[in-house]
């Protein structure tokens, strides 16, 4: 079964070593909360805000071992929207409830989630 798990963290700054630390720190972090493997990974499909451009979070990804499609995208300017902000949505092959990461400031996007993190 083809399961979605989403994540979202703010990015300190506009550095490549910034972005490729954030991206590292989410998958890790969606990782432990799923016992997630990297093999049980479709595809991940990353955004980020238009003020984060220094790096490649899919290249990030690589880097830690995660080897499956990947796409990196820029994320709509929406006026008063949460800023440095990287988001993934991640397509899982497994059966069962999964747990969602938002971390950082991220964390307000999804409130509702707070208590399951």
């Amino acid at each position: 079964m083809v399961r979605a798990i989403r994540g979202a963290i703010t990015i300190e700054a506009n550095t490549a070593g910034a972005i490729a630390d954030g991206t590292q720190e989410l998958l890790r972090e969606i990782a432990r909360r799923n016992s997630l493997r990297s093999d049980e990974v479709i595809s991940a499909f990353f955004t980020l805000t238009p003020d984060l451009d220094a790096e490649f979070p899919a290249r990030a990804a690589r880097a830690i071992g995660w080897d499956m499609p990947m796409l990196d995208t820029q994320e709509i300017d929406v006026p008063e929207s949460l800023r440095r902000c990287l988001r993934v949505l991640l397509h899982v092959d497994r059966d069962g409830p999964v747990r969602h990461a938002y971390l950082r400031d991220a964390r307000r996007l999804r409130p509702d989630l707070e208590d399951s993190q």
